[in-house]
């Protein structure tokens, strides 16, 4: 997910389209040589099975080497830093919920009406989000960095998307800030966590705000 990204969509609508989309794998080039993804998937898999026993903080370059059977530099070379070994952890689930919104069935995926597509979208992320929070919340290292991620920008511009064949009023790239705000890891930890609210509460509080963005929109798939 640190790869390059599409830019977001110009206002026209005739542009879009699932293919405009599609993102590479995390930091990856479109193909590996085979001894090249043997390797990483060794590693993840190491590191997703240290995941596993001793959770997001413990886990080191150090430990996954010793795991995967490798010398440390192999995993320094293969992800670059702690940081880029977590986000490549997270890619593989987030191609899951990416496939899902992005050519998956009805109401998420692209048969359906934009307005329905958004209100879907919702709890799929706080599920997402709420599933994965500790592996999300330590590869947080730099701010800046959780809005440049290709899986982030691809949630915006879909979002975006989404927003502008609703004819939702106002700036659709802003709108869809707003939203994705609202799903944030942190704060739908906290929500859920800290103050023990119902996933089915913050489902209510999505459809709610997508509601009040889209009343009288078109929705025309």
């Amino acid at each position: 997910m640190t790869g390059s990204v599409p830019p977001l969509f110009p206002p026209s609508d005739a542009q879009y389209g699932p293919a405009d989309l599609t993102l590479t794998p995390a930091g990856e080039p479109p193909t590996l040589r085979a001894d090249a993804a043997r390797n990483r998937t060794r590693l993840l898999e190491a590191a997703s099975q240290l995941m596993s026993c001793c959770g997001a903080t413990d886990l080191t370059m150090e430990a996954v080497a010793t795991a995967a059977g490798v010398g440390k530099g192999t995993v320094f070379r293969r992800f670059g830093d702690r940081t880029g070994l977590l986000i490549a952890l997270l890619d593989h689930r987030e191609q899951q919920l990416q496939a899902a919104f992005l050519s998956g069935p009805p109401p998420l995926g692209p048969d359906a009406p934009p307005v329905e597509r958004l209100h879907a979208f919702g709890p799929a992320v706080i599920k997402h989000e709420r599933d994965h929070h500790e592996l999300i919340l330590a590869a947080r290292t730099d701010p800046v960095r959780n809005y440049v991620v290709p899986a982030a920008r691809l949630r915006l511009t879909h979002v975006t998307m989404l927003l502008r064949r609703a004819n939702a009023e106002g700036d659709a790239e802003l709108l869809a800030h707003t939203l994705l705000g609202y799903l944030d890891t942190a704060l739908v930890h906290h929500l859920v966590v800290d103050r023990g609210m119902p996933l089915e509460r913050l489902e209510a509080g999505w459809h709610d705000l997508v509601a009040r963005l889209t009343t009288g929109g078109d929705t025309a798939a």
